[in-house]
């Protein structure tokens, strides 16, 4: 178990550098539409959404069609300012299309449900985790695709966002290892029963360690190592939150994993559940901080 969770998580590392190295070389020679980000997302919202849906109730699951074209649109907002200028139109911003793309999908929820209403209940429950699907896999990753936008320097934007993937998958990997040899201490018995709070604290330091070292790829903190420090705590602690909140989807329905798509690991939503959260965290940060 733990050598495939090292084969596959390398390749998923090396994966994660390809897109972020890619799309910065292509940046640098004037096509900055980030494409390789721009494929993994798509690919993102094709295969979430499916693994969201079928952890839902049967009798309470939303449309899959209607949540995987709704949290396609909404990935794609995020490049619609970019396709503005490419036809030399006035700036936008890509969040007032997100907004309308959110606003779209409930009102086809809602004609989709009035269409098949038979006097039965379960369609409030249907429309309420529509919007949940729609603001987990349509909404949060909107944060991790726009930390690409928040610089014009590539490289630094790639720092960015390479702290945002690597900091929360460092933090599970520290949490991984010391919680399976020096865990004693359950941290959530019922809600992640493998979790341990010395695998906490070893994932927290792992995530600390991770965002200092990848600070000096980059001039993205302010105030060097000691922020970088900070940002690994705090980023590292909002993916804790992300990975607590997909085991508690989880075990409404009834699943140890997501899917069976990635050995060793799980799901798609199994992989990117602690980026989620991280994500909004880390572009807040970023935001406020930037020179």
């Amino acid at each position: 178990m733990i050598r495939t969770r090292v084969l596959v998580g390398s390749l998923l590392a090396l994966g994660a550098a390809g897109v972020l190295f890619g799309d910065s070389w292509l940046a640098k020679s004037g096509f900055a539409w980030f494409p390789f980000l721009f494929a993994f997302l798509m690919l993102v919202g094709v295969l979430a959404p499916r693994e969201l849906v079928r952890l839902f109730p049967p009798a309470q699951r939303p449309s899959e069609p209607l949540v995987t074209t709704g949290v396609i649109l909404a990935l794609l907002a995020n490049w619609y300012p970019a396709l503005r200028v490419q036809f030399s139109a006035a700036p936008a911003s890509p969040w007032a299309m997100l907004v309308l793309v959110l606003g779209a999908a409930l009102i086809g929820a809602f004609l989709l449900e009035m269409n098949r209403y038979t006097g039965e209940r379960g369609a409030l429950d249907r429309l309420g985790l529509t919007a949940f699907a729609m603001v987990y896999l349509g909404v949060l990753p909107c944060f991790f695709a726009q930390v690409r936008w928040l610089s014009r320097d590539a490289d630094v934007s790639a720092a960015m966002l390479a702290l945002v993937v690597f900091v929360p998958k460092c933090n599970d990997i520290g949490a991984f290892f010391t919680g399976t040899f020096l865990g004693r201490h359950k941290m959530t018995p019922t809600l992640s029963p493998k979790k341990t709070w010395e695998g906490f604290v070893g994932g927290a330091l792992t995530g600390a360690a991770a965002a200092v070292g990848l600070s000096f790829t980059a001039p993205v903190f302010q105030y060097g190592a000691a922020e970088a420090a900070a940002f690994g705590l705090v980023v590292g602690l909002a993916g804790v939150f992300g990975d607590l909140a997909e085991s508690l989807v989880k075990r409404e329905g009834g699943a140890k994993d997501a899917s069976k798509t990635i050995p060793g690991f799980g799901g798609v939503l199994d992989v990117v559940d602690s980026v989620l959260f991280a994500a909004p965290v880390a572009y807040l940060w970023f935001g406020l901080t930037a020179r």
